[in-house]
């Protein structure tokens, strides 16, 4: 079994750190909701989304 030393190197994992952090702005947005559901508009402007639709305008789903 391996085992790290106890004076070991730190290991960042940069992705889940920031999904942790989603995660906790999630948690904040829903509490302040006062028990109401998070709207899917909601939970976009909380996590910083977008459904690819910019001022009306569609974007083009034929291409990746």
């Amino acid at each position: 079994m391996n085992v790290a030393p106890l004076g070991g190197t730190a290991v960042q994992d940069h992705v889940a750190l920031a999904e942790i952090e989603l995660c906790g702005e999630l948690i904040i947005a829903a509490s302040a909701a006062c028990g109401e559901r998070l709207s899917a508009d909601r939970i976009d402007e909380v996590l910083q989304v977008s459904d690819g639709y910019e001022g009306g305008v569609g974007r083009d789903i034929s291409r990746p």
